[in-house]
């Protein structure tokens, strides 16, 4: 029986954070460093291999693998065969920072890694700097391409929308997709519990660009099954494509696909909703039967759409506890 909720949508694709640790400052998320270490109660590979298992049975069709920084757990490879493992599975996704991306590419890709997505908020070294605090632009770039020779185009790049840096932004992603078969989706800075100043100086609209692009003959590709909200476009004399994700767009929820798993296995509903479901119990006990049920009775309380425009930002205190 496949998860469905109140508003007849199917909830095929599953966000799973595998870490809340990220080794990256930014100022939108982070901008003092993730604090400590890793916490000790993440999930582990036998709780993830039962809860892929079950989301699997139940109409899951895609699985992201988010962070935090999902490099950062050296079993990173084990979760996704163990993801893979589920013959119903489509799709295995990683979003990431590209940390060590070029080290250890080939055993993700080994494991049943298919689609990869890298947040690169600017491609010019400096500003890359001021945003994330690290001095990586240049040799993500370098592992980006080298992947890409190596016959993996299923790449899309992350770019968060800024105010400060906006008029870079645009020429620099335009150049970037004229010759490279990647999409790069521009992402609306979103408020959290913990970063309203900066939200308020910063968030700037996608809608000018996104028009803009149409004036230029960009057009609207058709969404693809089991895929994000994302809104994708195309060129005839670009290589690759453009996307906008804009949560603050009409009927951005309309066809909310997606659930949400922290790596202390608390599912989300909503990204930003007022309650977190603990599903810990079922995974520790293996009771994969428990867990199912608890699924269909869980996603009944799932919210036609959030509250952004309220200012309601739910239990988001900041982006990397759920990976977005």
């Amino acid at each position: 029986m496949k998860l469905t909720d109140p508003f007849n949508r199917r909830l095929s694709y599953l966000r799973l954070s595998v870490t809340d640790l990220c080794n990256y400052r930014c100022t939108y998320c982070l901008p003092n460093g993730y604090q400590g270490k890793a916490k000790p109660d993440e999930l582990t590979l036998p709780e993830i291999e039962t809860l892929a298992a079950v989301f699997a049975q139940n109409g899951t069709r895609k699985i992201r693998l988010t962070g935090g920084e999902p490099t950062l757990r050296a079993d990173l490879t084990d979760i996704i065969a163990a993801c893979r493992a589920n013959p119903e599975i489509e799709s295995i996704a990683l979003t990431t920072n590209a940390f060590k991306l070029g080290k250890n590419f080939a055993h993700y890709r080994a494991a049943g890694l298919d689609k990869l997505n890298i947040s690169i908020d600017s491609f010019d070294p400096e500003i890359f700097y001021q945003i994330t605090g690290k001095r990586e632009c240049e040799n993500i770039v370098r592992d980006l391409d080298n992947i890409l020779a190596d016959g993996f185009y299923n790449i899309k790049i992350n770019t968060l929308l800024l105010k400060k840096y906006a008029a870079h932004t645009l020429p620099e992603a335009l150049k970037f997709v004229k010759s490279r078969p990647v999409t790069l989706r521009f992402i609306e800075l979103m408020q959290t519990g913990d970063n309203f100043q900066f939200f308020t100086q910063q968030h700037l609209s996608a809608s000018t660009i996104e028009q803009g692009l149409i004036t230029q003959g960009w057009q609207l590709r058709p969404r693809d099954a089991h895929a994000g909200p994302a809104r994708e476009y195309y060129h005839a004399d670009y290589a690759g494509g453009i996307g906008f994700i804009a949560p603050y767009s009409k009927d951005f929820c309309a066809s909310c696909n997606r659930l949400r798993i922290t790596a202390q296995g608390k599912m989300h509903l909503c990204l930003f909703g007022g309650e977190a479901y603990d599903v810990r119990g079922f995974l520790r006990s293996g009771d994969r039967a428990g867990l199912a049920q608890y699924l269909h009775e869980t996603v009944l309380h799932k919210p036609e759409h959030h509250y952004l425009h309220d200012k309601k930002v739910g239990l988001i205190t900041n982006l990397s506890m759920t990976g977005g």
